[in-house]
């Protein structure tokens, strides 16, 4: 998958494809990272790029031309790409968002505003879809398109470097993650759970699928109205239930 971000700003998004799991995804052919400067489009000699907003109002505007020239010089380097503009006006991220971009075979080029927006009319004549990643406004969408290729390209098959390790992440099933542990196998008077070091791998898939429950009960009980409890948690659940019975009769 390509993914290009369109920027003013390129050397926020440079070192983000020069590092860690992008890197590793990139050298390995299975992603492409690009950042393309819409400065560079600019035709006046003063390369400017925005402009005060018709009606008044504070701030300046993202031109038109530049962007457009920026956009159409990106989809002829990665055609049949998916433009999509990072905005607090866009539909929420989410990790299902995440699975549906990643199972895309095209592209994705990130428009990233800067000043007060841009020119709505490059929203209506270029814009696949408006994403936001939070209910907060920042200063431009180079951080914000940083977050969706990250959630996207691990779940790229090959880009981790455990093809399972996408699979038990957080809000997969609209579960949190089970808790993690390493050595030391005691850390300041705590120790790891015994089950995780039995070598038994049932009791420690059903030891995982508790703890999963469990913080996703305390941290993000809303999680639970979005699917259904499989039998195995109801199972859990029901002896949670008897094990708080017990407790309280005591």
């Amino acid at each position: 998958m390509d993914f290009t971000v369109l920027t003013l700003f390129p050397d926020l998004i440079g070192p983000f494809f020069d590092h860690g799991m992008i890197s590793r995804g990139i050298e390995k052919n299975l992603i492409k990272g690009q950042c393309i400067n819409i400065r560079d489009f600019s035709t006046d000699r003063h390369k400017t790029v925005d402009d005060r907003p018709y009606g008044g109002g504070s701030g300046m505007i993202m031109k038109p031309e530049p962007l457009q020239a920026a956009v159409e010089y990106a989809q002829k380097k990665s055609p049949e790409s998916r433009v999509i503009l990072m905005t607090p006006q866009g539909t929420r991220f989410s990790q299902e968002k995440a699975q549906e971009l990643a199972s895309q075979k095209t592209g994705l080029i990130f428009v990233c505003g800067r000043y007060e927006g841009l020119d709505e009319r490059i929203t209506t004549l270029l814009v696949d879809e408006e994403i936001s990643i939070g209910d907060y406004v920042m200063t431009g969408g180079e951080l914000a398109a940083m977050v969706i290729i990250d959630a996207v390209a691990r779940l790229i098959p090959g880009v981790l470097g455990s093809c399972d390790s996408s699979k038990s992440d957080s809000f997969t099933d609209d579960r949190l993650e089970y808790a993690q542990y390493t050595r030391p196998e005691e850390f300041n008077g705590l120790g790891v759970p015994g089950v995780l070091l039995s070598g038994n791998h049932e009791k420690i898939r059903q030891w995982r699928r508790t703890s999963s429950l469990q913080r996703t009960f305390l941290k993000r009980p809303d999680l639970f109205r979005k699917s259904t409890l499989t039998t195995e948690e109801k199972n859990i659940l029901m002896q949670w239930r008897r094990e708080l019975g017990t407790f309280v009769s005591e």
